[in-house]
This record gives C-alpha cells, sequence and structure tokens, in this order.
C-alpha cells in the first residue's frame, strides 16, 4: 500500500498499483483524480520532461515514458505529444523506443532540428542526443543518438556505439542538454556531472569535444541541465544556466536552480555564486525550458516557455491516479518566463501561466472585493480552477486561501503570505510526504508593501501559487478528497481586503 498523510499525520491508505495496465478513461463508478487542465500522460508511466520542438507549426512534446509500469518492469522510452497552444496536447505514441538495441531504455537528454544537415540525415531533419547505460545498470552512462525524417514522429538509432562515451565507471554523465551555438556555427551539449555541468562543441552533432564546466557543490547531484539566452526587458542579454537539483538539507528547494551571467561557448560564468530557484514548491522537478515562436515560428527573445514534473523522488509512486485511471504521471502548465531587472544590477527569471490558458475559459466566477477579519467561507465550490486576488491591509500577521476545504473546514490546502514569506502548506490535507518534513514551502515576501497579489491554479491532484510578478512560485503535489471541494480567505490579527477576486474555470 502506498500511504500519504493528514494533517493529524495519520495514514491515508491508497491503493498500489494493479498487476495489468489500465484504460485512459476512468472505469465506471470510480471517481477519477486525472487533471482537468494539466498534461497528464494517458497510461502507465511517465517523468522528465524533454525540452520541445517547434517543428511544422506545432511543439513536439516528447518526455519519459514506460509502458510497462504498472507490471512493475523498469526503462523508459520517449513518447510524444503535439500542441499548437501548450495548453491541449494530441499523443503520439512512443516516438524513441526502448529496448531496441544492446544499448537498453532511453533516458533524457535533448532533441534539435537540424535545418543545415551538419550530421548528415537530411536538411530538417530531427536528433535526439539522450543519455544510456550500455550494458544495463546506472553506472556506466554515455550518449547516443537516435535521428528522424519524419518531422520528429518515429526515430532511429544512428548504431550502438555512443557519440559521447563515458569517461568511466561510477560517473554522473547524463541529461544532455543541446543548442545551437549561432555565434560560432557549431553546437554545444551542457552535461550533468555530479556537483558540474560539463559543456563540450560539435560540428556535427556525431563527435564531441571537451570545452569547460560550472562546479556547484551543496545543492546535490546536479541533473537535468539547462542553457540559454534570454533579453530583459531593458534590453539587457542574459546567458542562464539551470539544473534540477537538492537543495533540502540547507533549506532550499527540491526544483530547478537557477544562474544569469555570460557564456563565450566554453566557460559560463555566474553574476552570482549562489543560484536563484525557477520554484519554491516541493514538486517541479526535471524541467525544461523551451523557445517561444509564433504561428510563423518567428523566435521571441525576450520570453522562454517552462514544464515541469509535477513531482519528487522522494515519493514518486505515491498517487490517487494509479486507481481509477490507471497512470502516475502529471506535468505543472507551461509557464511564460522572461527577464527582469533585480536590486543592484542584478537580474531574476519571473514566471506566468502560458497565456493560451485564456482561450480555455469555460466558467468564470467575478466575486469582486471581499473584506475578511478571520476566516471567510465563500460560496464558490470547485476542484479544478485557477483564482486570482489581490490582498491589501493596513496591519497584520498574515492573510490566504484555503484551498478544496473539506465541508466541516478541517481538510484545506492553505496559500498566502505570513511575517516575512510567502507560503504553500498542504500539511491539512492529503498528500505524498509520508515523513511529514515537507509540508510548507516558503519564499521571501515583504510585508511592509501592505499588499500582495495571488494567482492560483488548482487542480485535483496540484496546486501552483504565482506571487506578485511570479518571482515566487510554488507547485506542489496534494491528493485532497474530491469531496472537499470548498473555498475560504482569512486573515490572521487583522482586517484584509481581497480585491478583483475572480475564479476561472478551464474545458481542455
Amino acid at each position: 500500500m502506498l500511504a500519504g498523510t493528514t494533517a493529524g499525520g495519520a495514514a491515508v491508505l491508497l491503493s498500489a498499483p494493479p498487476a495489468a495496465a489500465k484504460p485512459r478513461v476512468a472505469r465506471a463508478g470510480c471517481a477519477s483524480y486525472r487533471a482537468a487542465y494539466h498534461f497528464t500522460v494517458p497510461d502507465a508511466w511517465k517523468n522528465d520532461p524533454q525540452r520541445p520542438v517547434w517543428i511544422d507549426g506545432e511543439y513536439h512534446y516528447y518526455y519519459l515514458y514506460n509502458a510497462d509500469y504498472l507490471t512493475g518492469a523498469v526503462g523508459t522510452a520517449w513518447r510524444l505529444a503535439t500542441t499548437s497552444d501548450l495548453v491541449s496536447f494530441t499523443d503520439r505514441g512512443v516516438a524513441v523506443p526502448k529496448d531496441t538495441t544492446v544499448n537498453g531504455d532511453v533516458w533524457s537528454g535533448s532533441a534539435v532540428l537540424d535545418t543545415g544537415d551538419t550530421a548528415g540525415f537530411g536538411a530538417g531533419a530531427v536528433i535526439v542526443i539522450a543519455t544510456m547505460s550500455p550494458g544495463g545498470g546506472t553506472d556506466h552512462q554515455a550518449q547516443f543518438l537516435y535521428y528522424s525524417t519524419d518531422g520528429g514522429r518515429t526515430f532511429t538509432h544512428h548504431g550502438t556505439d555512443p557519440v559521447l562515451p563515458s569517461p568511466g565507471a561510477g560517473a554522473d554523465f547524463r541529461d544532455p542538454k543541446v543548442i545551437r551555438d549561432e555565434d560560432r556555427d557549431r553546437w554545444v551539449m551542457a552535461l550533468a556531472e555530479g556537483n558540474k555541468v560539463g559543456f563540450y562543441h560539435s560540428d556535427d552533432l556525431k563527435s564531441w569535444l571537451y570545452a569547460g564546466s560550472y562546479v556547484k557543490d551543496g545543492i546535490g547531484t546536479l541533473e537535468c541541465p539547462d542553457l540559454f539566452r534570454i533579453t530583459a526587458g531593458d534590453g539587457a542579454a542574459k546567458w542562464v544556466l539551470g539544473v534540477s537539483a537538492n537543495g533540502k538539507g540547507t533549506g532550499l528547494p527540491n526544483t530547478y536552480a537557477y544562474w544569469t551571467g555570460s557564456f563565450d561557448g566554453s566557460a559560463f560564468t555566474a553574476d552570482a555564486a549562489e543560484p536563484q530557484w525557477l520554484d519554491h514548491g516541493w514538486d517541479w522537478y526535471g524541467a525544461v525550458t523551451f523557445e517561444k515562436r509564433d504561428a510563423k515560428g518567428t523566435l521571441d527573445p525576450s520570453t522562454r516557455y517552462a514544464i515541469g514534473w509535477l513531482n519528487n523522488w522522494d515519493y514518486p509512486g505515491t498517487t490517487p491516479t494509479i486507481d481509477c485511471d490507471g497512470f502516475n504521471g502529471t506535468d505543472s502548465v507551461v509557464r511564460e518566463v522572461t527577464l527582469k531587472p533585480g536590486a543592484s544590477g542584478s537580474y531574476y527569471l519571473a514566471s506566468r501561466p502560458v497565456s493560451a490558458l485564456d482561450a480555455h475559459v469555460s466558467r468564470t466566477v467575478n466575486l469582486g472585493d471581499v473584506t475578511v477579519n478571520g476566516t471567510r467561507v465563500l460560496d464558490y465550490k470547485g476542484v479544478s480552477y485557477e483564482l486570482t486576488t489581490e490582498v491589501t491591509w493596513d496591519q497584520l500577521t498574515g492573510a490566504g486561501v484555503q484551498l478544496r476545504r473539506s465541508p466541516d473546514g478541517g481538510r484545506h490546502i492553505d496559500a498566502g503570505v505570513y511575517g516575512d514569506f510567502a507560503f504553500l502548506n498542504r500539511r491539512n490535507t492529503v498528500n505524498p510526504d509520508s515523513s511529514g518534513k515537507w509540508q510548507e514551502s516558503h519564499s521571501p515576501f515583504d510585508r511592509s508593501a501592505g499588499t500582495v497579489r495571488l494567482r492560483i491554479l488548482v487542480d485535483r491532484t496540484s496546486v501552483e501559487m504565482y506571487v506578485d510578478d511570479g518571482r515566487y512560485v510554488h507547485s506542489s503535489e496534494v491528493f485532497p478528497y474530491l469531496v472537499d471541494t470548498g473555498l475560504a480567505l482569512f486573515t490572521i490579527d487583522g482586517t484584509a481586503v481581497f480585491r478583483n477576486t475572480v475564479i476561472r474555470e478551464f474545458s481542455v
């Protein structure tokens, strides 16, 4: 059995995975926990997103997929979904299969569109470079090439030898992120290597030369590196190096750490030694960013998109979606990420939900301005929605919202501000953290401003809270009972007005 926790620490048991795969549609008479407007795997298992690629007028979104998950077998392939708006996705099945060579299953990597035919498979071929482990196990990691000549729908392996061999047994050597270095007319790879990110050059995607590295200790093993250039609103262009990392041991997030800085084609120089974090919740891992392009394919240099896996390796198998829906794998909504100037010449990344969500609104509830002193239960009930509000006050200790509130008020998810931090607290509902350690996430907040803007996305198994301009975001898994549909506003030690409070529901 799998255990969640309630506020009092009592175990809430969720059924273990069945022995055989289940259909995409929930069983008759069984309550579905499948997200209403987040991407979910059709069946079985998904984990790491792979960076989406713009091909023939739509994004090709690949992700790690294990069709054999419900039978207990391991190993991932790359499954494909396509989308034109990054909200509604069409499943296209497995694109890069597993176990078709002696090297076994296919791990994380990246796909690129080889418009210049640098690899020799034809102009416009889609090239995937991904980690595999020759001979099985996990201690001998190397990078292999697959190619597609049908627009990224199906891939063929380029032999069974790696294009970048392992440097030796026991080394972390994985998750290649390949970009085109237009300034130097070559390809660059960022590779996760334990406590560092290695950089490699190539002219043809087949032969790679080591160029340099960026080292960071204290945030665990670095995974799923990211490297891109972005232009801020003030015209400044910055390079950004990102990694999935675990800083929980020192009170930092376990999500996507990033540095702004400069990149000379071989070495990355950070503006500051300590990273910033693109999410402060518990469950936004393996995240990738990717280019924003319009319907004609024109690149927007000032905005990136981002998507993360709504899960955590501390409890990856714990989810109620197994019972009725036969799957384990949900992603965050896609974000639009921009670069903004901070204090003393610094820069940071700000996030907001993808604007295409506006085209999927099925219902709007405008609650206007609501004055609160204590707790005020609203008439609205729902399990999947977005709430936006601007909270203002003269003097108080804290304020926020109770989401997915039970009829008796005993179960709920709290989101808001308290003292000098913003927070998302899942302790008072069922959630995947049986240890009880990872219940409330924090990010800095200046209470003296007397106001805070909250934009909160609620779905059947997740909450994502955007604070003010989105510099701070909290994404966490939650498993409230489907009968817990209430919503309340609250203040602590004072009165606040929740202005322009609006709820939107989505149909995808």
